[in-house]
């Protein structure tokens, strides 16, 4: 099933650790390119997370953000190990006792706080931090995944839809053809009756072989034909289809240019337009298949 590179996905999760907000967001690129926005927490898990991405997703510009909001994070930072506080001041006291000064002209509240262990760590455990972060990134690269295939179905339909139209117009040009032979004769034999040219039978057939050679659109018509059936072959497959279809985009392109220069009918170059018209609508769908 073909995917769209166009998609958005959010979810978010609740821990000791506060909650942690995860956002994909992806538009069309060539290759897959993604940014991370991560808190410093997470900041060593980018190149993992790049890893789980690259295993969903193959194309894409994605913008990846995730946030942390602590729980009551203010109030944990600032709460204060009585035990390990009361053995400093009593360290200090004994140090102040012997050097006899004042404890209290020596000892700078804001330094008592730095000392290690007064103020209680509350940080989140980082391994179970960690650990939700990569949970919720997988299921919201999995989102991001699912929406994109949706869309890319509804592109298909759309894509099938123009082929089908195309293989009417070559169904129609094919059925046209003798008719269109016929007239190219009769203009060759009344330019001659105008200029007044008589030729005999053999040379005027060769004269019409020449011209039906040039106007032959046969080889093209077939190259069309099989250019629909790989288009839809691929968007039936389970592979990757944006490459593949953007290079049958540019040749079916060059064979309805080549059909529209080897005209000689004016229904021939309407139909090769209406083609051209059919196959930019296509390709305009392409540019958002992975």
């Amino acid at each position: 099933m073909i995917s769209s590179m166009t998609g958005f996905a959010r979810r978010e999760v609740s821990g000791p650790f506060g909650e942690l907000t995860c956002e994909l967001r992806s538009v069309n690129h060539r290759y897959l390119e993604p940014g991370f926005r991560l808190p410093e927490e997470l900041r060593s898990l980018e190149g993992e997370l790049r890893q789980l991405l690259a295993k969903e997703l193959r194309r894409g510009k994605l913008d990846c953000t995730i946030h942390l909001r602590g729980s009551h994070r203010a109030e944990q930072e600032l709460r204060i190990d009585e035990a390990v506080l009361q053995h400093l001041l009593t360290r200090t006291g004994e140090v102040a006792s012997r050097l006899s000064i004042g404890t209290a002209a020596r000892v700078d509240p804001l330094d008592v706080l730095r000392w290690p262990g007064v103020l209680k760590d509350d940080a989140p455990d980082t391994e179970s931090l960690h650990g939700a972060c990569r949970t919720l990134f997988q299921e919201t690269v999995r989102e991001m995944a699912a929406a994109r295939r949706r869309e890319g179905q509804r592109l298909r339909e759309l894509i099938e839809q123009r082929c089908g139209a195309l293989a009417e117009l070559l169904v129609h040009l094919r059925s046209r053809m003798p008719e269109l032979q016929t007239r190219l004769r009769t203009r060759l034999q009344d330019r001659l009756a105008e200029l007044g040219t008589t030729v005999d039978a053999g040379r005027f057939e060769q004269e019409v072989a020449l011209l039906l050679q040039r106007a032959d659109v046969d080889e093209e018509l077939d190259r069309l034909d099989g250019h629909i059936a790989e288009i839809r072959r691929v968007i039936e497959g389970d592979e990757a289809a944006g490459r593949r279809l953007d290079f049958l985009m540019q040749e079916l392109n060059r064979e309805a240019n080549t059909l529209s220069s080897k005209s000689q009918e004016i229904d021939i170059t309407r139909i090769a337009v209406d083609m051209k018209v059919l196959i930019e609508q296509m390709r305009e769908q392409v540019q958002n298949i992975e």
